[in-house]
């Protein structure tokens, strides 16, 4: 979703993928852009994806990695489910106390309210000690050609683990590009005290062809993994 823009998805729209064994459904894959309309108007489940699922998490002792991410309508969280096929990274879903609705105007109007008052919406999940993690993949749907909420919260709470970690962004959005979105984040880390971390080129894919990138997601994670 950019939250400027999606097309109202498709009722009954068929499993997209799956993340950590559980059904990724994205309403807005397969849309002519006619139809999609940069994605203005995109439904969600009501639940940030998650209405049949349980957050997604799957940590383990032994990685160095991790994809940390958040997803209103699915695309995001099946581009998660592509970077995590390519990679042995642990799995850590953002999730929100009030999620957004699952129709597109009521969850512009919320995100335009916190935006002005940059009262960002309050976390409901436990996170774990990051400091085994030497690269960290941070995934979002940018909104409004920025960063969305419920990364900027959980970066402004967890920013300070994030020292000295390589930062690979990852996103979907409506054909309008990553916006200030890696700058916000570094200015977020900044500001929580994180230092010398070292950003990846970020990986940018409209929200309606996410299930046409794997070529895309491996020659980038391929790029991040060789970079020291």
């Amino acid at each position: 979703m950019c939250l400027i823009n999606s097309a109202e998805g498709r009722p009954g729209s068929s499993v997209a993928g799956k993340i950590a064994g559980q059904p990724v459904m994205a309403y807005q894959l397969g849309k002519l852009e006619s139809a999609w309309r940069n994605g203005a108007g995109t439904k969600s489940d009501g639940q940030d994806t998650n209405s049949q699922n349980q957050p997604t998490r799957r940590l383990t002792k032994g990685a160095q990695s991790i994809i940390i991410y958040f997803s209103r309508s699915g695309s995001t969280e099946l581009l998660a489910s592509k970077v995590a096929q390519q990679t042995d990274a642990d799995l850590l879903e953002i999730v929100v106390k009030s999620p957004y609705s699952a129709n597109y105007q009521q969850t512009l109007s919320r995100a335009n309210s916190e935006r002005a008052a940059a009262d960002y919406p309050e976390l409901n999940m436990r996170v774990p000690d990051l400091s085994q993690y030497d690269t960290v993949y941070l995934g979002y749907p940018i909104w409004a050609m920025t960063l969305s909420h419920p990364m900027i919260a959980f970066l402004m709470a967890n920013g300070n683990q994030l020292m000295h970690k390589k930062i690979a962004p990852f996103m979907t959005e409506g054909g309008y590009g990553q916006g200030d979105s890696v700058d916000r984040i570094a200015s977020i880390l900044r500001s929580s005290g994180a230092q010398e971390n070292q950003f990846m080129p970020a990986l940018v894919v409209d929200g309606n062809k996410v299930d046409q990138a794997d070529k895309r997601v491996a020659a980038w994670v391929t790029r991040v993994q060789s970079r020291g």
